[in-house]
């Protein structure tokens, strides 16, 4: 698979998010093993970069992605999250990267993960009581002291990661960022500007540009527990018309001799070799799928038309949810 730079990183530029193999979507967690045999298959066909977070179980996927990973550390590069748990008594969910959290969930991560060094570490939203230089000054402790190589940003804005890179440099950016969330657009320029490298999670829309879900009946069949149940997009109205753009999607992969799912990556890799999306997958034949995106080739006439296509309708989290997203 051919290569991404993220800053001074390189990674493959097609990576796996794990969060799905323990939290937030239907199946979770239901079967490690199908899981495991998903991480050495993507490892197998040349994916480097693995993304995993404290707050996905919480605790569980880190603990999941050590054990992949065994036998089998030196050939990715692991990204993990911190800051969405307040290890001082709040607990999940609570931003906090306060120097003393931090210092507290570094240890817990390399544990769970089996690890001597994280290679990429994220602060997984802007905490507003901590002042960001001193998030980025304790992180840059622990670059010195080896336990994390490169840090990265997630669902931050242009103020705040002007500031961080101010400290030290900044490897990557994790935001949302796919056909039909846009915004991280506005802010390339600018990462850009800074040597910062773009990881777009969700690149499928939640696997609703797959075209797996095209009926409100098909969201009745998720299990209580995914977030897809109450996501704005799926919900309503913005369903049917988000369905429209699916379709959309779909017309270009008839035409590419692929899948809309390969059709929306391929897309995402047009936009510049600093940018390395992470689908999510618990699934052999998925990975499979998505690692292949990388040899689809878009023509201009159908990358300008996927340009074109409006975003999707609704928010793309909940309105709570949206209040941790700096924008």
């Amino acid at each position: 698979m051919r290569t991404a730079k993220l800053g001074e990183l390189e990674v493959s530029r097609i990576g796996l998010g794990a969060m799905g193999m323990s939290h937030g979507y239907t199946g979770a967690g239901s079967d490690d093993a199908e899981s495991i045999r998903t991480i050495h298959r993507a490892i197998d066909l040349g994916v480097t970069l693995i993304d995993t977070a404290e707050i996905y179980g919480p605790y569980s996927n880190e603990e999941l992605v050590g054990r992949a990973l065994e036998g089998r550390r030196d050939r990715v590069v692991v990204a993990t999250k911190f800051g969405l748990i307040a290890h001082g008594g709040a607990g999940p969910w609570h931003r906090d990267s306060s120097p003393d959290n931090i210092r507290t969930a570094v240890e817990g991560s390399l544990k769970r993960l089996g690890t001597d060094h994280i290679d990429l570490y994220y602060q997984h939203r802007v905490d507003p009581e901590t002042p960001i230089e001193d998030t980025m000054g304790a992180l840059a402790e622990l670059v010195e002291q080896g336990k994390i190589r490169y840090i990265g940003l997630s669902e931050a804005w242009t103020g705040t990661i002007r500031r961080a890179h101010a400290v030290h440099p900044v490897t990557a950016l994790q935001s949302e960022y796919s056909l039909w969330t846009r915004d991280q657009e506005q802010i390339l320029p600018v990462l850009r500007e800074l040597g910062i490298g773009l990881v777009p999670y969700s690149p499928l829309g939640h696997g609703f540009l797959t075209g797996a879900l095209r009926t409100p009946a098909d969201i009745e069949k998720l299990d209580d527990s995914d977030f897809r149940k109450t996501n704005p997009r799926f919900t309503g109205e913005n369903f049917q018309r988000n369905v429209r753009l699916a379709d959309q999607v779909q017309d270009i992969a008839d035409q590419v001799g692929a899948t809309p799912a390969q059709v929306a990556l391929a897309w995402l890799l047009t936009k510049g070799d600093d940018v390395a999306p992470i689908p999510g997958t618990k699934r052999v034949a998925r990975v499979e799928e998505n690692t292949a995106a990388d040899g689809v080739t878009l023509t201009p006439d159908q990358i300008a038309t996927l340009d074109a296509l409006p975003v999707a309708e609704g928010g793309h989290h909940t309105d709570e949810q949206m209040q941790m997203i700096e924008r």
